[in-house]
């Protein structure tokens, strides 16, 4: 059976039903955990922040004007969710943002240093990193979630490839391959 449009879950959860609702977060939760997470830096975090992010969300929803542009709005209120969250947290940069994702008592050093290329990234391009590489989206799913083309994109991954294969090489690795 073909899953229904968003516009059409939209429209039922306006109009009361739960369980529509419900199919919408399934379908995008782990889109809107990627997103805050590349806000926030902590996994855990970014869950919070998109459970919030969907609870706000449904209470908005009635002020929604274009129900087939539901994932991009959401997207939009989950960043701003975990960037409100981020205010009372330390920054993603810092010694203890994103290079602590991973803490534990066996930390790779070499995976230490691509999490801290990663967090030096502007907002936009750390979005589309883990969007692509922590949330496996494609090409077509991003470019819905984000309101952007397929070519945008592309474009953007490649930008922010670069950026973190000059920082792997500032920081001693030889061979950089994109």
């Amino acid at each position: 059976m073909p899953e229904k449009p968003d516009s059409e879950l939209v429209q039922a959860a306006i109009s009361g039903d739960a369980d529509s609702f419900t199919q919408l977060c399934r379908r995008y939760y782990p889109a809107m955990v990627a997103i805050a997470h590349s806000v926030l830096g902590d996994r855990h975090l970014a869950e919070d922040a998109a459970q919030q992010g969907f609870a706000n969300a449904v209470r908005k929803l009635p002020q929604l004007k274009r129900k087939d542009r539901f994932v991009g709005w959401l997207a939009v209120i989950c960043r701003n969710t975990a960037k409100d969250m981020s205010k009372s947290i330390k920054p993603l940069g810092s010694s203890e943002g994103l290079c602590s994702i991973a803490a534990g008592a066996q930390q790779d050093s070499s995976a230490a240093i691509v999490r801290q290329a990663v967090a030096e990234l502007p907002a936009a391009d750390r979005e589309v990193i883990f969007l692509r590489f922590y949330d496996g989206m494609t090409y077509e799913q991003m470019s819905a979630v984000l309101g952007i083309s397929e070519q945008a994109i592309n474009g953007k991954l490649r930008r922010a490839k670069i950026k973190i294969a000059d920082y792997l090489r500032r920081e001693g690795f030889a061979r950089v391959r994109l």
